[in-house]
């Protein structure tokens, strides 16, 4: 465990790792001084503090190193498959054979945070007639067109259907590039009608069976788009070995949830834990690796927890928060404002819940992608998070608005009345930009009037 827990800076951690080599520690070979990647242009960095753990160190360099692996990854003759939307089926699917990797084009959406604007990735979408009344992942569009940040996929899928609006919109716009897209569908998932068989999904959901067999169906095609890719079959057997090992990863992730969001004290900063929710999506491009990395986090907390040590102290208000940030400084004005994440909700709490192992593994990721938040009414996704509010004792929600994004208009109004009716605690609705430096004081004012409310309903 490291000594004092606290959160520093770029410079801080630069100094800090150096201090780390001449102690002679053993890192992988991807793992260096976090200053590095500003001088490749990722200058946003410089606005972030960060855990003062060398697992997160070990955790940021995986994370901002993955386009290396991916061009690595066809220099040794490996398939690369962009897998769109679906945030957590068809990775699963892809690493269970031996010669395929994954990446989600979508992750393009924090890169004009991370670069503070300067890959011009949203202005391109701006030409392409995509411009800022839709959602931040358009600078997936630039990123494609510049080739400068991932290379192009040897097979993009999509999942479309019952899915976001402006993705949609982005995606058909990128095939119409010149970017083919094998589209598979997802149906809204519906409650069962009297009569129809009911299954209850991962995470508590529930769907009538004709609809697990319809997605079972487009997911058999996606099998055979891979398999015609990697030059070999993806049988059931291998599908069952690929669900296993993603199962590892989740069961870690969900491991160091609990304790993260339930300790008494903060033991790991809430931008932390949003990176390492993000690596069960698709792995980083190595799921072994990803695996390791989760391992030492949750490791580093297991060490805090015990000792009793972290971040704020067991006053910080605990807040759920709900929907990811354009912009990731937004995390560290929470905290600066005394409140910790106590749960949270990105729109993919379906790739952190388990996949089932005792049906067939097609149905079994038919039922995980069925348990996707945003494929059913907003009033079931809130009630997801009142059940999740209730098992780690949060406070407050906030529900961070995603600009342009045509599900955010009227979701939040809907989870806030469901929180309300269920729960009676305070909601918060902000809109968070790629770029919130302008927004800053008036979103301090917001955060800070969210712990005082906290803090009055304590004394009641």
């Amino acid at each position: 465990m490291t000594g004092v827990v606290r959160q520093i800076s770029l410079d801080e951690w630069d100094r800090q790792y150096e201090s780390l080599q001449r102690a002679g520690a053993r890192r992988p070979g991807y793992v260096g001084p976090l200053g590095r990647h500003v001088q490749d242009g990722d200058r946003g960095l410089v606005r972030l503090r960060f855990d003062n753990s060398p697992a997160a160190l070990r955790l940021w360099n995986f994370l901002l190193t993955e386009e290396d692996r991916l061009r690595q990854a066809r220099t040794e003759g490996k398939k690369i498959v962009g897998a769109m939307k679906d945030l957590g089926t068809v990775p699963v699917m892809a690493y269970s054979l031996d010669n395929v990797v994954a990446f989600y084009p979508d992750g393009a959406w924090w890169i004009p945070c991370v670069m503070e604007l300067s890959a011009g990735l949203l202005g391109i979408a701006d030409s392409l007639g995509i411009d800022e009344s839709f959602c931040p992942v358009r600078a997936m569009l630039g990123a494609f067109v510049t080739e400068a940040h991932f290379p192009i996929p040897d097979l993009l899928s999509c999942s479309v259907g019952a899915t976001c609006d402006d993705f949609s919109a982005i995606a058909q716009r990128l095939n119409g590039l010149g970017y083919p897209i094998f589209w598979w569908e997802i149906p809204h998932r519906r409650s069962p009608e009297p009569g129809e068989t009911a299954i209850e999904l991962p995470g508590g959901f529930v769907a009538p069976q004709s609809q697990i067999e319809f997605v079972k169906s487009e997911l058999q095609r996606v099998a055979a788009a891979l398999e015609e890719l990697a030059g070999q079959s993806l049988d059931e057997a291998k599908l069952a070995v690929g669900i296993e090992r993603a199962n590892q990863v989740r069961d870690c992730l969900a491991e160091l949830r609990l304790l993260a969001f339930t300790a008494e004290v903060c033991p790991i900063p809430a931008l932390e834990m949003l990176i390492a929710e993000m690596l069960t999506i698709h792995f980083c491009s190595d799921q072994n690796e990803s695996l390791a990395v989760l391992q030492e986090l949750l490791e580093e907390v297991k060490s805090r927890v015990a000792a009793g040590v972290g971040l704020l102290g067991p006053d910080a208000a605990r807040i759920f928060w709900v929907n990811p940030v354009a912009d990731l400084q937004v995390m560290n004005l929470l905290e600066e404002c005394g409140a910790r994440i106590c749960g949270t909700e990105y729109l993919f709490s379906h790739a952190l819940d388990k996949i089932p192992e005792d049906v067939p593994p097609l149905e079994a990721l038919a039922q995980t992608a069925l348990a996707d938040p945003m494929v059913g009414s907003a009033a079931d996704r809130a009630r997801r998070i009142c059940a999740d509010i209730r098992r780690f004792g949060a406070e407050a929600v906030l529900v961070s608005r995603i600009p342009g994004a045509s599900h955010c208009a009227l979701e939040g109004e809907v989870i806030r009345q469901v929180v309300a009716d269920e729960l009676d605690i305070a909601v918060l609705e902000i809109e968070v930009p790629p770029l919130t430096d302008s927004m800053c004081p008036a979103l301090m004012t917001r955060l800070q009037a969210l712990v005082e409310t906290v803090r009055e309903r304590r004394k009641k």
